[in-house]
């Protein structure tokens, strides 16, 4: 029987355990949007995961939506995560990118030269965000043109040659939680009705030609993709996630990408369970618990739901988690205060094993 502490061999990236860290923003970038030594130090310190997923990192300028998060589109940001990716790999670790453009979820002032959030339509999400002048209600986003999303598909391919420049061993590509890729997927924040929207097969053009062109650049096998089908996060709406996320894998299955990352949000396991029956290449799932993904998880993979089972708040106050996982424990609480932005307090600072045990 397979379990999470097997290595699993990731289209041609061998991966020692089947314990993913699941992408989590934490608010800690440099001036610039570059990675810092402390942001080093807090990747190389969970490098015994199986696989490193990073936080998202913009892949264009405007596809930033939180204030002192990382990208990856200029000279300076690819270098500092040159520094990042070194220390993992010497501590034996495996890490991809997550490329996330945060599409309408934003606000202008977190952008310079007076550029506003884009997005499929402009329709306005619900809600608030926090930027460095404190919360503020959304703004209304710009509907990008045909050319527009070209270009931006192109910037998503850009940030994915940078990524490997950076010495990333992949990308992932953000589809969920209602950032750009999901809100052309969903027909509350997709209401075009040119070739990017009006129907199912048009809603999930984007998405498939963002994985298209990231393939083209670097390669299925450095590619994965992350979804959360039916997810009301950043205030989408999906009527019929069934028929979407199945047309979707449809259309990528062919590409042969390194890995499909299923984040649950509903309780729709049927859905979870067809789209692992569809897809044939690696299967990562972030299962939907009560809580957190907590340590008796991992059984999905001693169950054959998931080929990896991705952690993310256990990761963050567990540095080790793939030695507590096996042991048993003990396990660190993480500090929700501590989550975003800050220092090292609540980042860098959570005992490894031995020192919780002493």
């Amino acid at each position: 029987m397979t379990t999470a502490f097997d290595p699993i061999d990731l289209s041609g990236t061998r991966l020692a355990n089947r314990i993913a860290m699941a992408p989590m923003t934490r608010s800690r970038a440099g001036g610039g949007g570059v990675a810092t030594d402390l942001v080093a130090e807090y990747y190389t310190q969970r490098a015994s995961a199986g696989l490193i997923i990073t936080e998202g990192i913009q892949p264009s300028v405007v596809g930033q939506g939180y204030p002192f998060t990382p990208g990856l589109h200029s000279a300076e940001q690819v270098a500092s995560w040159r520094g990042v990716t070194d220390r993992v790999h010497a501590a034996g670790g495996r890490i991809f990118a997550q490329l996330m453009h945060t599409g309408r979820i934003g606000h202008p002032v977190l952008l310079p030269d007076g550029l506003t959030p884009v997005a499929p339509s402009a329709v306005k999400p619900a809600g608030q965000l926090f930027t460095g002048e404190g919360m503020k209600d959304f703004t209304t986003p710009r509907e990008l043109t045909g050319d527009e999303i070209r270009q931006t598909i192109a910037d998503y391919a850009a940030a994915a040659r940078n990524a490997i420049d950076a010495g990333f061993d992949g990308v992932e590509l953000h589809g969920a939680n209602g950032y750009l890729i999901h809100q052309f997927l969903a027909p509350n924040s997709n209401l075009r009705d040119d070739e990017w929207g009006g129907s199912d097969e048009g809603r999930i053009k984007f998405a498939v030609e963002v994985v298209r062109a990231v393939v083209a650049e670097i390669g299925a096998e450095r590619t994965g993709l992350r979804i959360s089908p039916g997810n009301t996060y950043n205030d989408i709406a999906e009527t019929d996630p069934a028929a979407v996320y199945t047309a979707l894998v449809r259309e990528i299955e062919p590409l042969g990408i390194a890995y499909l990352h299923v984040l649950e949000a509903l309780e729709i396991r049927e859905l979870t369970l067809a789209l692992r029956k569809q897809f044939s290449g690696t299967f990562i799932v972030n299962l939907l618990t009560d809580g957190p993904t907590g340590p008796d998880d991992h059984r999905a993979i001693d169950d054959g739901l998931a080929d990896l089972v991705s952690y993310g708040a256990l990761f963050i106050a567990n540095p080790d988690l793939p030695a507590r996982l096996k042991a048993g424990g003990p396990f660190n609480t993480p500090d929700p205060s501590t989550f975003f932005g800050g220092d090292a307090k609540g980042y860098v600072d959570y005992p490894a094993l031995d020192a919780a045990r002493s």
